[in-house]
């Protein structure tokens, strides 16, 4: 996997994808990271910045670094803004399972006048199609709208871990996060790709996000094959 100059320093991107990786069970707590002349390889980049993407991690708590030892992994949770329960995929996680996610796609989209995207973000927007595996199987089918204004070359330059943390870096500001959830029909090519027969029921999941201001910059469905994992959700209170 390459890492690129123009989306920051290097060496906080492979931080990122490492974090990534932890906080979905590709690195399981208590294993070893990759070591670093395979990381060196893996991103193409020098010993210098493999340690100091490691460095940053052992910072913030996510792996402890032994001399002969490797670099171990001692956490995989983290602080979410969306609520104060634990994320659905931190949740699988720590019940053994792995967690992957797949860019399928990334494109520049015309909105007709009369959709209702046309009135969320105007005449385009950016489509992002996203494939979680569970356990190595398709799992979740993420279709994510954006109010981003990148042309193609920039596009094609994209490259995205986090969803989340691709925002931020691109200066969107999420304040107020609304789901929706319902039981629907995926498309064809959906079901095709969650490996599900064409008119199945399935949990359908629609996020609303919107800016300080009230814009809404993010309109997302997601489609999930709750044949293998029901969606689970955690309170710290009751929810009345």
């Amino acid at each position: 996997m390459n890492v690129n100059r123009k989306n920051g320093p290097m060496y906080l991107q492979i931080k990122e994808i490492l974090k990534d990786r932890i906080l979905h069970g590709v690195y399981a707590i208590d294993t070893n990271i990759p070591s670093e002349p395979i990381l060196e390889e893996e991103f193409n980049v020098s010993k210098v910045t493999v340690r100091n993407a490691i460095k940053e991690l052992v910072q913030e708590g996510y792996v402890e670094k032994k001399s002969g030892k490797g670099t171990r992994v001692i956490a995989n949770g983290s602080i979410v803004k969306l609520s104060k329960g634990k994320r659905f995929t931190e949740l699988l996680v720590e019940e053994g399972h792995s967690i992957l996610k797949k860019v399928l796609n990334i494109s520049r989209i015309d909105l007709s006048s009369d959709s209702k995207l046309h009135s969320l973000f105007g005449a385009r927007c950016i489509s992002i199609e996203r494939i979680y595996l569970l356990d190595n199987e398709p799992y979740i089918y993420f279709t994510h709208y954006i109010s981003l204004d990148l042309n193609q070359e920039e596009i094609k330059e994209v490259q995205i871990n986090s969803l989340y943390r691709f925002l931020e870096e691109q200066n969107v500001k999420l304040e107020t996060f609304r789901d929706e959830f319902a039981v629907a029909i995926a498309p064809d090519h959906i079901c095709e790709t969650l490996k599900i027969e064409n008119n199945s029921p399935v949990l359908k999941r629609i996020r609303i996000s919107s800016d300080g201001d009230g814009n809404v910059t993010e309109y997302s469905e997601g489609y999930y094959n709750t044949a293998k994992q029901n969606y689970i959700v955690t309170y710290n209170e009751p929810v009345q």
